[in-house]
């Protein structure tokens, strides 16, 4: 069975009825089977976002308390292999990024369920496509960080 690795991206999307995938977000996670898996970078950097929008910070730990998602990633045991992903990919790269691309190393039948348009660039084992659950057109990452400004400017 498939696991859906969950990036900050849909997660803030389905929280932030103003994000532009919103819509695509809610139908993706209603229409998979939790749980769902993602890493506490994640996690951190939804709440630091949603805090920032002044939305609810406490959303997505209220999916993990439900079961909807599960923490399933020990940085301390595969900080090697993290640090070396982000040092190929730097400045492109973030943790919460690093985290799911090598849990889609250790879990070989996983897809990651993304806005980030940089996960086409990334590859797992240094060669191989992370298998991504993504809209067709996926936000550039800075075109995101640069509404998410000009919303809390209002």
């Amino acid at each position: 069975m498939t696991r859906i690795l969950v990036d900050t991206g849909p997660l803030v999307s389905l929280i932030d009825s103003s994000e532009a995938q919103h819509g695509w977000a809610c139908e993706q996670l209603a229409s998979l089977r939790p749980p769902l898996y993602t890493c506490e970078a994640v996690i951190a950097k939804a709440v630091y976002l949603l805090a920032s929008a002044q939305l609810d910070a406490t959303a997505p730990l209220d999916l993990i308390a439900r079961g909807v998602l599960r923490i399933h990633f020990d940085l301390a045991a595969e900080c090697a292999s993290v640090r070396a992903l982000i040092a190929r990919y730097a400045p492109r790269m973030d943790l919460a990024d690093a985290c799911l691309v090598r849990m889609t190393e250790l879990e070989r039948d996983s897809r990651v369920l993304t806005l980030d348009g940089d996960f086409r660039i990334y590859r797992r084992d240094g060669r191989h496509v992370v298998p991504v659950i993504m809209p067709a057109v996926a936000s550039p990452p800075k075109a995101r960080a640069a509404r998410r400004r000009a919303r809390r400017r209002r």
